[in-house]
């Protein structure tokens, strides 16, 4: 059943023609009635369904005014790293005893980064870290030595761009709070992080076939690309 706040909002608005980010971003924020500080969402469609084989993107992008939420970062390193860890406000640090710890189950942490050498144990843990999207990955800058980097990163809004088997993109790009020129420059950053990525992918047409954007409690529209890619 729909609430009566629901009720009030915009209808079939999915139905609208496509604007630019800057036209929509008011009536997105007129939208966020609750009481709490609604998050700015994207939703992208990409083009996945290829001939000889899905494309699948995972990478990551720092978002240069941030998301507005606090990350808790853990860190898997050896005793020689733990300081450095600590240094640059890693939520949690340990080596073996950590890593027993999340074994049992103990996964109080959004982030995890991990040393290279200390990944041989940590990989092990696949089947409990792997469903959770929690699993160090080279790629994703979360397999590194350069520990303050990492942390760094995590703590000041790099976010996770991934597609799922049907093709959807989800991430939060900032806080109803948020001045309209802040997110604007995190739906940028975005972009430019899947441009790139399309240019490292075999695909025919587009990779992306539509964008939406929405608050947390409130309807999507959708979004006019300044670029075909």
């Amino acid at each position: 059943m729909k609430s009566k706040r629901y009720k009030k909002l915009p209808e079939k608005t999915n139905e609208l023609a496509s604007e630019a980010i800057t036209n929509v971003l008011s009536l997105i924020k007129s939208n966020c009635t609750t009481k709490f500080d609604e998050s700015i969402d994207l939703s992208f469609r990409i083009n996945n369904k290829q001939k000889k084989n899905e494309v699948n993107i995972r990478t990551v992008v720092n978002l240069p005014g941030g998301t507005g939420k606090k990350i808790k970062v853990a860190v898997v390193c050896e005793d020689t790293k733990a300081h450095e860890a600590k240094e640059t406000n890693a939520d949690l640090t340990g080596g073996d005893e950590l890593i027993e710890k999340i074994k049992n189950g103990e996964l109080n942490f959004e982030k995890l980064i991990c040393t290279p050498s200390m990944m041989v144990k940590l990989s092990k843990l696949g089947k409990i870290l792997g469903p959770k999207g929690l699993m160090p990955n080279p790629k994703l800058g979360t397999v590194t030595n350069d520990i303050k980097k990492a942390v760094s990163e995590a703590k000041a809004g790099q976010v996770e761009i991934r597609n799922d088997k049907d093709g959807n993109i989800g991430l939060s790009i900032g806080k109803k709070s948020f001045e309209d020129q802040k997110i604007i420059k995190n739906y940028n950053a975005v972009v430019d992080a899947l441009e790139k990525e399309k240019s490292n992918l075999v695909i025919k047409g587009d990779l992306i076939k539509q964008v939406f954007i929405t608050s947390s409690m409130g309807v999507s529209y959708k979004i006019k690309m300044d670029k075909n890619f």
